[in-house]
């Protein structure tokens, strides 16, 4: 399986995601690939190789009906994510204030809101951070 952080890079990706978390929202039982292919403006082939780079990495399933196939997000994978992120997101002068018996609690909805950006985070991040590897390279060649 590849990593997550290599899955959730991927911009059309994280679009396809981000897409089937609103369908997910509004209570649909799954989302066709015609409904992505609309939604994202892109080909149906390359919807198609993308679903499936997040199908194995666990993060969409797919439920068939006949010639149909409805795809469902799947987050659990990207706790990995959260679990790397967040020690980056630790203020240290709020972890030393903060009474070591007592987590605070957020309403659910707030949770939701604080996880979904922690995710959007890490994801801008990741993305930020490759897109710049290259540059990264050329700079550490020898005789530059």
């Amino acid at each position: 399986m590849a990593d997550i952080f290599d899955v959730i890079a991927d911009g059309t990706r994280r679009d396809i995601l981000q897409f089937l978390l609103a369908r997910d929202t509004l209570g649909d039982r799954g989302t066709s690939v015609s409904q992505i292919v609309a939604e994202l403006g892109a080909s149906q082939p390359t919807v198609s190789k993308h679903l499936k780079v997040l199908r194995e990495a666990g993060l969409v399933s797919v439920r068939e009906e006949g010639q149909h196939r409805y795809y469902s997000l799947l987050p659990a994978p990207l706790d990995a994510v959260d679990d790397w992120l967040v020690p980056f997101l630790i203020d240290d002068e709020v972890e030393e204030e903060a009474t070591p018996d007592v987590a605070p609690s957020l309403p659910d909805s707030a949770a939701h809101a604080a996880d979904l950006v922690g995710r959007a985070a890490a994801s801008a991040k990741h993305a930020i951070e490759n897109a710049f590897k290259p540059f990264d390279r050329l700079r550490d060649r020898p005789g530059r």
